[in-house]
């Protein structure tokens, strides 16, 4: 047994700050201990010492200057390399958090500080009662001069209200709220059973749709944003392997609760009604505030979806869903936003098909990088499994094709004007040292939604023979029909009076600066024909499923520098490739699909990702707007994101995210 001088002679004075909940004062203490003292024995003997009757168990340990934690109670202090000079602080692990949710609205939520974020974005989801909250995380708010001046301290007042909510039950009871299989157990107000199609959320507010911004405030949230813009809000996705204290957050600060995955996976009405909500005002923003490029046209079609939204959110009565159809005619309907996604269910092959199906029509073909007098000529295409073959006429087609146009990988982006009547096609073929530029134009909204539905198909390596195509065509035809502005035949035209709300708080500041407010409402009204029909649900859908279709939908930009060049270059992130994109033009100079990938890995001492794809293909880039952390992070979460089954049940596999996105073997 020691005697006191040698417990002098090894042991040292460690100084613990003792923070207290919100309002009480810190205490600071100090402890003789030793090396060999663990850190569960160096909480007990702290709170012996502390002598205060209180509940010390969400207590833990926090080392200031290496800024960690110290959970592991079982470790020592000389195998944590904790010495006298070492400031530690006996601190909460939950803290309150500001979050901005996807609808701009903020709530305070008490949330773990010491879990990886993954998990504590799991915490928030369980407590708003998002399904699926592998596909959001949080974003550090980008810095705006404008905030530090009091002259502008106005352009938040529209969202400075912050809901308070206790994370342990947020604004029902989670642990009562639905089974282990999703199934609403019970109504959380009355106690009374509920139904497993019951959509008891009406006094949720997290469910409800936020009132339009008025013009004049949604001004001065606007900011046009250039590319590298974009780069730059993108950096500030928190690293999900460590936790909110590591990455120098602090109680009360304010983050971003964000889609950040845009591969939406099982949207069902049933669980989804806060989730579809807070995706479709995402999405809202994202066009609002032009963060997201669209068409007049789609302009317009998203504001009368908007309009059409508001009056249904204002006149649906709370906890009743009268104006829904049934779960399962929904559920139907959703399955063609599913089909367009990838890592999800299996195509099945059409039964009792002897014949790969074709394509035969006379369409027209540019190309824009060569020199000619007539942009557009008339050819006869043939498509055929994944290849398009283009000759001089119909009687030609049994000879050798002009061209073959393989479009496995390509990307298919739309050229479509319905009120113009143009039905156009871009094509961006892969090859050796970058993307072939081809241009389609169809004659009628029929040809292209069978064109496009199999282009689209083949860029997956998929044929005609699919069963997806033919939702797929009706998919494409749906949208074509909400994108008419045109009122039909004999239709009455629009009361500009019977729109109660101000047109221009449905489109942003730019579009609204281009019409009168008559003509904005006209043609809003113009529009809303083709979706008067659709209930509050489906049209949220809608709104979702349009903004999945627009070309630059759910690519987050990085600036990079590619192995051997000498300038810097964007790089694109999807949910199922990576775009090489020229900075000075914006345009695409090549594209690598996920589905190609072998391999990649990070060099974290050069700070230079690396990926291997199919055919020797080889890429290497190093992040000059991020850490390359992110950048893995984003690719390795949606391979992670693919691999999602409906056979599998809710429960989360962060080992495997972990594994892809954490840098580790």
């Amino acid at each position: 047994m020691a005697t006191a001088a040698e417990y002098g002679h090894n042991s040292w004075e460690l100084s613990i700050q003792v923070d207290q909940r919100e309002g009480d004062e810190g205490m600071k203490f100090k402890l003789r201990v030793k090396g060999d003292l663990h850190i569960g024995g160096l909480m007990l003997k702290l709170v012996e010492k502390i002598k205060a009757p209180q509940d010390w168990s969400d207590h833990a340990i926090w080392w200031e200057k290496k800024s960690c934690w110290l959970l592991k109670t079982h470790w020592t202090l000389d195998k944590y390399g904790v010495q006298a000079d070492a400031d530690l602080r006996y601190t909460p692990q939950h803290k309150p958090l500001c979050i901005q949710l996807p609808n701009m609205k903020t709530i305070k939520l008490r949330v773990s500080f010491s879990c990886v974020v993954f998990k504590t974005v799991a915490e928030i989801c369980k407590a708003l009662n998002i399904r699926r909250s592998e596909e959001l995380s949080l974003l550090k708010p980008p810095d705006d001069p404008k905030k530090k001046k009091k002259k502008d301290k106005g352009t938040e007042s529209a969202f400075d209200d912050i809901l308070n909510m206790d994370v342990a039950g947020g604004i029902y009871c989670s642990l009562g709220l639905y089974s282990k299989t999703m199934t609403p157990t019970y109504d959380p107000d009355s106690g009374s059973p509920a139904s497993s199609t019951s959509l008891w959320f009406g006094e949720n507010p997290m469910m409800a749709c936020q009132p339009n911004l008025p013009p004049e405030e949604l001004a001065k949230l606007y900011k046009p944003l250039t590319l590298e813009d974009k780069a730059a809000i993108n950096a500030g996705w928190l690293d999900s392997s460590r936790s909110l204290m590591e990455q120098g957050i602090q109680e009360n600060d304010r983050l971003l609760l964000r889609f950040k995955y845009h591969s939406f996976f099982d949207l069902n009405p049933k669980y989804d009604a806060v989730r579809i909500t807070q995706l479709y005002e995402q999405a809202r923003w994202a066009i609002l505030l032009e963060e997201i490029d669209c068409t007049e046209e789609e302009m317009l079609m998203f504001a009368s979806l908007q309009y059409h939204i508001c009056k249904l959110t204002l006149s649906t009565e709370p906890l009743t869903n009268s104006s829904e159809p049934e779960i399962d005619e929904v559920e139907a309907a959703l399955s063609n936003l599913e089909s367009t996604l990838e890592g999800r269910n299996a195509d099945k092959i059409l039964e009792d098909i002897t014949d790969i199906p074709k394509l035969e029509d006379m369409l027209k073909l540019f190309r824009p990088k060569r020199l000619t007098l007539k942009p557009y000529k008339e050819y006869w295409f043939v498509f055929r499994d994944t290849t398009i073959s283009y000759y001089k006429n119909k009687e030609s087609a049994n000879k050798e094709p002009i061209e073959q146009l393989h479009l496995r990988g390509c990307e298919v982006i739309p050229d479509v004007n319905v009120t113009e009547k143009k039905f156009g096609l871009k094509l961006l073929l892969p090859t050796a040292d970058g993307m072939n530029e081809i241009y389609i134009r169809c004659d009628n909204e029929t040809q292209y939604s069978k064109w496009k539905a199999a282009c689209m198909l083949a860029s997956k390596g998929k044929t005609m023979a699919y069963s997806s195509y033919r939702t797929e065509v009706k998919k494409i035809q749906s949208f074509l029909q909400m994108k008419s502005l045109a009122p039909p035949p004999g239709h009455a035209a629009p009361d500009v009076e019977s729109m109660e709300m101000n047109a221009e708080c449905f489109v942003s500041p730019r579009y609204a600066k281009k019409y009168k407010t008559k003509q904005l409402t006209t043609r809003i009204l113009e529009a809303l024909h083709n979706i008067s029909q659709l209930s509050l649900m489906e049209a949220k859908m809608r709104f979702i499923q349009a903004w999945q279709s627009l070309p630059e939908f759910g690519i987050k930009y990085y600036i990079v520098r590619f192995r051997g060049s000498k300038k810097d270059e964007l790089l694109g992130i999807s949910y199922n490739k990576l775009i090489r994109i020229d900075m000075s033009t914006g345009l695409p100079v090549t594209t690598w699909r996920f589905s190609n990938m072998k391999q990649w890995n990070v060099n974290w001492e050069i700070k230079q990702v690396t990926i291997e794809f199919d055919q020797s293909v080889s890429i290497a880039f190093s992040c000059q707007s991020c850490d390359c952390k992110v950048v893995h992070e984003y690719i390795g979460g949606y391979i992670f994101l693919s691999t999602r089954s409906k056979d599998q049940n809710e429960t989360l596999r962060e080992e495997l995210f972990h594994k892809l996105t954490g840098g580790q073997d």
